[in-house]
């Protein structure tokens, strides 16, 4: 599994939980991370075959279609008939299905195992779990994907969870435009800022992620829990499936340029919710609160 912002503290929780573990990942900084929590580390590509071959469960958090491809690779090489290959990963249907087809090919059980929540909700144990693939790979793993939060939903033998990852995802991308168009037109009629999140908070449209989003971005802060180019990403992989599907996505496909705009504008490094600086550009008010 890789050691990043998710994957670290999923394998801790397994760690927790009495299950021998051996973690990798190609950054050492993110290998000293995981010494630091205890956790057993295979920095060498043999000591990586090895663990391989001998796991009963597989798991990996990946960045992209590229990377599962290329770990997907390592595992159907090496390890060993009925093993059971878990990826936690945010990516398309269409890579995710030919990983599929190498699994079964090589004898190995496949599940896909999205997950919702951000990093935080992540150390807390409080992600959400989207599994697809066989049933009776899900039942085994089931213990395991109990360690990450308290809520599993089983979606199908294919990949439906990687398109209910995406459906989620657009869902949040949405919400931070509706903020964005929101909380400028306030905030350019004269409606104070902190006035206005704490009304929100308050209000009907106060869902878990407006509420979450409100105790940072009521000061301004922009400090990324997922950034503007990783939620871009996920806007790429929804336009790409909703064009397989014949879905027009109108309001998605202008969040999705508002993200480029961010970036083009220097705040890449910043939450995907900085694309409120961005409306807030447009109609001529300053980005930062005197």
């Amino acid at each position: 599994m890789g050691m990043g912002k998710m994957g670290l503290p999923m394998a801790t929780h397994l760690k927790a939980a009495g299950h021998a573990i051996s973690v990798s990942d190609p950054s050492e900084t993110r290998q000293l991370l995981a010494y630091e929590r205890g956790l057993s580390v295979a920095d060498e590509l043999s000591a990586v075959s090895a663990e391989l071959a001998a796991a009963d469960f597989i798991f990996s958090s990946l960045p992209d279609d590229d990377a599962l491809l290329d770990v997907a690779a390592q595992v159907v090489d090496t390890a060993r008939r009925g093993a059971i290959f878990i990826d936690t990963s945010t990516v398309s249907p269409t890579a995710s299905s030919q990983v599929a087809d190498q699994c079964h090919e090589a004898g190995i059980e496949y599940l896909r195992c999205t997950v919702s929540g951000n990093n935080h909700m992540a150390e807390a144990a409080q992600l959400t779990v989207m599994a697809s693939g066989p049933r009776l790979a899900y039942d085994a793993a089931l213990p395991l994907l109990q360690t990450f939060g308290p809520n599993q939903f089983y979606l199908g033998d294919a990949e439906q969870a990687r398109l209910m990852k995406l459906v989620v995802n657009l869902m949040i991308a949405q919400t931070s435009a509706m903020l964005a168009e929101g909380l400028t037109l306030g905030r350019a009629g004269g409606l104070d800022w902190h006035d206005m999140w704490a009304v929100l908070c308050a209000s009907a449209v106060a869902s878990p992620i407006v509420k979450a989003k409100g105790v940072q971005l009521a000061e301004r802060d922009f400090t990324p829990t997922f950034t503007v180019p990783q939620m871009l990403k996920d806007l790429d992989l929804i336009t790409a499936a909703a064009a397989t599907h014949h879905v027009a996505l109108p309001q998605t496909t202008l969040t999705q340029e508002l993200m480029r705009t961010a970036i083009a504008q220097g705040d890449a490094a910043l939450d995907y919710a900085a694309i409120i600086r961005v409306v807030e550009r447009s109609a001529g008010l300053a980005t930062e609160l005197s």
